[in-house]
């Protein structure tokens, strides 16, 4: 269990619990309702009402729960037992990246949903996390704050309660959150480096997504790395976060994904997923501030696009 403190100061003194917990902890509204009807919000060590007035110089504590209420499986410790960014030993060196009392940091495998759908149900990456952590999918409490498409794989940021995942959303597309991409591109970039600055719209009714006027607004910044044949390695740097973003600003500039089947074309070498990875993330720790990066290299699968491009 995640336990949060604060002493109150002459500011807080004679404000009520509901004025003070919400704005002190960053809660929104359904989250404080929610933690006070589990008795979660204490003073002193016993839980309030909501109007309790503080005084100067009392404890206040968040008692938030973990990531799953059923507990862990025999000879698995629970999140609470292990020191920041210890890795879980149940969890394959392959997939934890990083872990603390507040979050995850995990590499997803490639096609992998990150969340179940009526298409899939089963076999997702909550699954794999519901493992990891010895409970069931059904109690497990999971938070994904940067979303990855089926076909892409690499680094993803998963909060281990709301009030983590709410304070991490905020620091989504500002200097705080920073995601960086590589791409294996069919077709190479006009020029080495540059910005892609075209509005995103729905294309019909499905999926699909195209460049228009009058979309959402959508930056994506990139640097080709190498070049091999007819296709580049692409480092990108997301600044805002719209639906296929990266796939449709490629597929824009000519360079579409390799494999992609929705704005390029599938190859055979990649089933189910395309050449693009996740590669980096640095993000601030939502509770103590601390910055935490990581970085993933590109998967052999998709170096080896590379390698081909390079003897046709």
């Amino acid at each position: 269990m995640r336990v949060l403190r604060y002493v109150t100061t002459a500011a807080d003194a004679g404000r009520a619990v509901r004025s003070v917990v919400p704005r002190r902890f960053s809660l929104g509204t359904h989250e404080f309702r929610r933690l006070k009807a589990q008795g979660a919000i204490l003073v002193g060590g016993q839980s309030v009402h909501a109007g309790r007035i503080l005084r100067e110089g009392e404890t206040i504590e968040l008692r938030l729960p973990d990531a799953g209420d059923a507990s862990p499986s025999p000879g698995q410790p629970s999140p609470s037992q292990l020191s920041p960014g210890q890795p879980s030993p149940a969890l394959p060196p392959s997939f934890l990246r990083y872990r603390d009392d507040d979050l995850l940091i995990v590499s997803k495998g490639a096609p992998l949903p990150t969340l179940p759908s009526a298409h899939q149900r089963a076999d997702t990456l909550r699954d794999q996390v519901a493992a990891m952590l010895g409970v069931s999918g059904e109690a497990l409490r999971y938070h994904p704050v940067n979303r990855l498409d089926k076909g892409t794989s690499g680094l993803l940021c998963i909060a281990l309660h709301a009030h983590a995942q709410r304070l991490l959303a905020a620091q989504l597309h500002t200097g705080g959150f920073v995601r960086e991409y590589l791409a294996v591109t069919e077709g190479v970039p006009a020029q080495s480096e540059g910005v892609i600055d075209a509005p995103i719209a729905r294309a019909g009714q499905g999926a699909r997504r195209r460049v228009a006027e009058g979309g959402q607004h959508a930056v994506t910044r990139y640097r080709v790395e190498r070049v091999a044949g007819g296709r580049a390695l692409v480092r990108l740097r997301l600044e805002t976060g719209r639906t296929h973003q990266i796939r449709v600003h490629l597929a824009f500039i000519g360079c579409p994904v390799a494999g992609d089947y929705l704005y390029g074309r599938p190859l055979a070498e990649l089933p189910g997923r395309f050449a693009l990875h996740s590669a980096a993330l640095t993000l601030r720790q939502p509770i103590t501030g601390e910055t935490v990066s990581v970085v993933e290299p590109l998967p052999d699968a998709l170096a080896a696009l590379l390698s081909s491009a390079s003897q046709r």
